[in-house]
Protein backbone atom coordinates (compact mmCIF):
# COMPACT_ATOMS: atom_id res chain seq x y z
CA UNK A 1 0.00 0.00 0.00
CA UNK A 2 1.50 3.28 -1.10
CA UNK A 3 0.74 6.35 0.99
CA UNK A 4 -0.78 9.26 -0.90
CA UNK A 5 -0.19 12.93 -0.25
CA UNK A 6 -3.52 13.42 1.54
CA UNK A 7 -3.73 10.08 3.33
CA UNK A 8 -4.62 10.38 7.02
CA UNK A 9 -6.34 8.47 9.81
CA UNK A 10 -4.86 5.20 8.56
CA UNK A 11 -6.08 2.05 10.34
CA UNK A 12 -4.33 -1.26 9.73
CA UNK A 13 -6.39 -4.32 10.68
CA UNK A 14 -3.40 -6.69 10.74
CA UNK A 15 -3.77 -7.50 14.47
CA UNK A 16 -7.42 -8.40 14.03
CA UNK A 17 -6.49 -10.51 11.00
CA UNK A 18 -3.77 -12.26 12.97
CA UNK A 19 -6.20 -13.01 15.82
CA UNK A 20 -8.75 -14.43 13.37
CA UNK A 21 -6.15 -16.67 11.75
CA UNK A 22 -4.86 -17.76 15.17
CA UNK A 23 -8.40 -18.74 16.19
CA UNK A 24 -8.76 -20.70 12.96
CA UNK A 25 -5.49 -22.58 13.44
CA UNK A 26 -6.19 -23.15 17.15
CA UNK A 27 -9.54 -24.74 16.33
CA UNK A 28 -11.71 -22.14 18.11
CA UNK A 29 -13.01 -20.91 14.75
CA UNK A 30 -14.06 -22.92 11.72
CA UNK A 31 -13.23 -22.32 8.10
CA UNK A 32 -16.90 -21.59 7.46
CA UNK A 33 -16.65 -18.74 10.00
CA UNK A 34 -13.81 -16.96 8.21
CA UNK A 35 -14.29 -18.03 4.59
CA UNK A 36 -17.70 -16.48 4.17
CA UNK A 37 -17.32 -13.86 1.44
CA UNK A 38 -20.59 -12.60 0.03
CA UNK A 39 -21.16 -13.61 -3.61
CA UNK A 40 -21.16 -9.90 -4.56
CA UNK A 41 -17.75 -9.44 -2.93
CA UNK A 42 -16.39 -12.45 -4.82
CA UNK A 43 -17.78 -11.06 -8.07
CA UNK A 44 -16.28 -7.64 -7.28
CA UNK A 45 -12.91 -9.30 -6.63
CA UNK A 46 -13.13 -11.16 -9.94
CA UNK A 47 -14.02 -8.19 -12.12
CA UNK A 48 -12.75 -5.11 -10.23
CA UNK A 49 -10.17 -6.37 -7.74
CA UNK A 50 -6.45 -5.78 -7.87
CA UNK A 51 -4.29 -8.90 -7.52
CA UNK A 52 -1.56 -8.99 -4.87
CA UNK A 53 1.55 -11.11 -4.45
CA UNK A 54 0.42 -12.48 -1.07
CA UNK A 55 -1.02 -15.98 -0.96
CA UNK A 56 -4.27 -16.62 0.87
CA UNK A 57 -3.48 -17.35 4.54
CA UNK A 58 -6.19 -20.04 4.69
CA UNK A 59 -5.98 -22.16 1.52
CA UNK A 60 -2.52 -21.00 0.37
CA UNK A 61 -3.56 -21.80 -3.22
CA UNK A 62 -4.31 -18.43 -4.76
CA UNK A 63 -3.02 -14.88 -4.39
CA UNK A 64 -5.26 -12.48 -2.51
CA UNK A 65 -7.18 -9.81 -4.37
CA UNK A 66 -7.76 -6.32 -2.96
CA UNK A 67 -11.13 -4.67 -3.45
CA UNK A 68 -11.16 -0.94 -2.66
CA UNK A 69 -14.40 0.81 -1.66
CA UNK A 70 -14.89 4.56 -1.21
CA UNK A 71 -17.47 6.22 1.02
CA UNK A 72 -18.23 9.86 1.73
CA UNK A 73 -21.03 12.41 1.77
CA UNK A 74 -19.33 14.49 -0.91
CA UNK A 75 -19.22 11.52 -3.28
CA UNK A 76 -23.00 11.49 -3.62
CA UNK A 77 -24.17 8.59 -5.79
CA UNK A 78 -20.56 7.36 -6.06
CA UNK A 79 -20.32 6.63 -2.35
CA UNK A 80 -20.01 2.89 -1.75
CA UNK A 81 -18.49 2.18 -5.15
CA UNK A 82 -15.41 0.16 -5.97
CA UNK A 83 -12.44 2.13 -7.25
CA UNK A 84 -9.06 1.17 -8.65
CA UNK A 85 -6.05 2.42 -6.70
CA UNK A 86 -5.10 4.62 -9.66
CA UNK A 87 -8.44 6.46 -9.35
CA UNK A 88 -7.88 7.48 -5.74
CA UNK A 89 -5.36 10.30 -6.20
CA UNK A 90 -7.48 12.25 -8.71
CA UNK A 91 -10.44 11.78 -6.37
CA UNK A 92 -8.37 13.07 -3.44
CA UNK A 93 -7.78 16.29 -5.38
CA UNK A 94 -11.43 16.62 -6.38
CA UNK A 95 -13.12 15.93 -3.03
CA UNK A 96 -12.55 17.36 0.42
CA UNK A 97 -12.80 14.10 2.33
CA UNK A 98 -13.81 10.50 1.81
CA UNK A 99 -12.96 7.20 3.47
CA UNK A 100 -11.31 4.29 1.68
CA UNK A 101 -11.71 0.65 2.75
CA UNK A 102 -9.47 -2.09 1.37
CA UNK A 103 -10.77 -5.66 1.66
CA UNK A 104 -8.59 -8.68 0.92
CA UNK A 105 -10.40 -11.56 -0.75
CA UNK A 106 -9.45 -15.07 -1.78
CA UNK A 107 -11.47 -16.07 -4.82
CA UNK A 108 -10.64 -19.73 -4.17
CA UNK A 109 -11.78 -20.30 -0.57
CA UNK A 110 -13.82 -17.10 0.06
CA UNK A 111 -11.54 -15.77 2.82
CA UNK A 112 -12.16 -12.06 3.24
CA UNK A 113 -10.94 -9.54 5.74
CA UNK A 114 -10.85 -5.79 6.04
CA UNK A 115 -7.21 -4.97 5.43
CA UNK A 116 -7.04 -1.23 6.01
CA UNK A 117 -9.00 2.00 5.98
CA UNK A 118 -7.96 5.61 5.64
CA UNK A 119 -9.20 9.05 4.73
CA UNK A 120 -8.26 10.88 1.54
CA UNK A 121 -9.11 14.31 0.20
CA UNK A 122 -7.63 17.78 0.14
CA UNK A 123 -9.46 18.79 3.34
CA UNK A 124 -11.52 21.53 1.71
CA UNK A 125 -15.20 20.71 2.34
CA UNK A 126 -17.40 20.76 -0.72
CA UNK A 127 -21.11 20.38 -1.00
CA UNK A 128 -22.54 18.18 -3.69
CA UNK A 129 -24.65 21.09 -4.93
CA UNK A 130 -21.61 23.36 -5.31
CA UNK A 131 -19.81 20.73 -7.35
CA UNK A 132 -22.80 20.28 -9.64
CA UNK A 133 -23.17 24.03 -10.24
CA UNK A 134 -19.49 24.31 -11.13
CA UNK A 135 -19.89 21.49 -13.66
CA UNK A 136 -22.87 23.24 -15.28
CA UNK A 137 -20.99 26.54 -15.82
Amino acid sequence: MLAMWSQRLFVDYALQRRATLHALHAGTAHTTDVCDADPYLLRAAKFHGEPTDALCPVCRKEPLTHVTYVFGDELGQYSGRIKATTELEPMAREFGEFRVYVVEVCRNCSWNHLSSSYVLGDGVPRSRGRRRRAAEE
